[in-house]
């Protein structure tokens, strides 16, 4: 009897995987240099939190209009080219942050990260399944695996780029202090605080291009077979009746919301609670990222322990109570504030770790070939980051911070139902 082992990736393939894994810390590194920018732009610009959180509505708008294009395009082509397209809009997105800030208005920058997140909807359609497809079936999961654990690695050094290279180098004037300011010497505070904000995505865009040419002169392997055709409307039915991919997707949306807004707002929070200790605004924003940091720390450490829990619970029961603890941690955030609140809405984000990919499994459950478009339309479902933020940055505007945070709040009762009803309806039909 055959009793070798099946390598997880063989040596022939390790400078693609190499290449391609890369990619998954590049998109987190995007998605965490990004959040800071809400409060920095609302400061920059003296504008309401509102306006300022269109950052992450034409940020994560990027993903859902891109999702089912990336997918049919890598279907017809193949996944190297996906991540090839995917690169190349996402160096553009940053290298037009140049015109941007020399034209020094904010909208011109919310189209940059509308190009860039079309890149990061290539990149994340084309790289997951481009792993699965690089080695034998039986460890495609550990596969993937080893690929996403570098994606935390991407975002822990995108907070810290954002607190020491953007938010540590802004002029540390209060918002308050430059509505006071007159024209002119308002606008030379903006132009140099927005060359300071515009350098990291500059230096990535080298970088992107870089990993560009790397991966274009790169033999890399087929993947599967792109021969067949994808039968869109067939496709698009099924997965429309199917109750569990359908609500799947609602959930979805509803968590990737929550989660933006959790994190975008933690800095406008944690700014509050620091301002209150005696900080004055710029040093309070600059240490508010650092419990993003923590976020994103507790988040990955999280993972590895839900990952586990995966062996004693159910996809939807697990699901179901990680929603719960996140609606019982923002309590305190909504009503007792201070640090308490801070450390109770660090919390969330370990509640967090593991809903995206469990929602997902379950949502494709059974649908077989249809799990292709299926993909792309959870992919769009992360449109639920570009709408929620503007909703609570209204919020925020019109009542308090505290009460803002009852929208996160609604958004994990809906992901605790979806776990519910996964478990007690649907069944949960997942093979741990």
């Amino acid at each position: 009897m055959n009793t070798k082992k099946i390598p997880v990736i063989t040596a022939k393939l390790a400078l693609p995987f190499t290449l391609i894994t890369f990619c998954f810390a590049l998109w987190g590194f995007a998605n965490d240099i990004t959040n800071p920018l809400v409060k920095a732009f609302g400061t920059i610009f003296n504008q309401s939190a509102f306006i300022s959180s269109f950052v992450q509505f034409t940020f994560y708008g990027g993903y859902c209009f891109m999702a089912i294009p990336a997918a049919i395009f890598i279907k017809k082509y193949s996944y190297k080219s996906g991540i090839l397209v995917g690169l190349a809009l996402y160096a553009l997105g940053g290298i037009l942050f140049i015109p941007a800030s020399l034209v020094g208005l904010f909208w011109p920058f919310c189209a940059a990260f509308f190009i860039m997140t079309c890149g990061l909807s290539f990149l994340e359609t084309s790289a997951n399944p481009f792993i699965l497809s690089m080695g034998h079936e039986s460890t495609a999961t550990q596969r993937l695996n080893l690929a996403q654990s570098f994606n935390p690695m991407g975002t822990i050094i995108g907070i810290l780029v954002a607190k020491e290279f953007i938010l540590g180098r802004m002029d540390k004037m209060s918002s308050v202090d430059r509505s006071l300011l007159g024209s002119e010497e308002f606008n030379l505070i903006k132009m140099a605080d927005l060359a300071i904000v515009r350098t990291p995505y500059v230096a990535i865009s080298i970088v992107l291009i870089i990993v560009f040419i790397l991966i274009l002169i790169t033999k890399m392997p087929k993947g599967e077979d792109s021969s067949h055709n994808l039968d869109i409307k067939g496709s698009f039915t099924r997965l429309i009746e199917n109750i569990r991919y359908r609500e799947g997707v609602v959930a979805q949306a509803f968590y990737v919301g929550a989660q933006i807004t959790v994190w975008t707002f933690t800095i406008h929070y944690g700014t509050q609670v620091l301002m209150d200790e005696g900080m004055i605004e710029a040093e309070a924003a600059t240490e508010a990222v650092m419990f993003n940091f923590y976020a994103s720390l507790l988040f990955g450490t999280s993972r590895f322990i839900c990952t586990f829990l995966l062996k004693y619970l159910k996809p939807g029961t697990l699901l179901m109570y990680l929603a719960i603890g996140a609606v019982l941690l923002i309590f305190p955030v909504m009503f007792m504030g201070g640090r308490f609140g801070l450390y109770s809405l660090v919390g969330v984000s370990g509640c967090m770790s593991l809903m995206f990919p469990t929602i997902y499994g379950i949502a494709l459950t059974g649908v077989g070939e249809d799990a292709k478009l299926g993909a792309a339309g959870l992919v769009m479902a992360i449109a639920g980051g570009s709408i929620l933020p503007p909703l609570q940055g209204l919020l925020l505007d019109n009542w308090t911070l505290n009460f803002s945070f009852i929208l996160p709040l609604f958004c994990f009762l809906i992901v605790a139902i979806y776990g519910y009803r996964v478990h007690f309806k649907y069944g949960e039909g997942i093979t741990k």
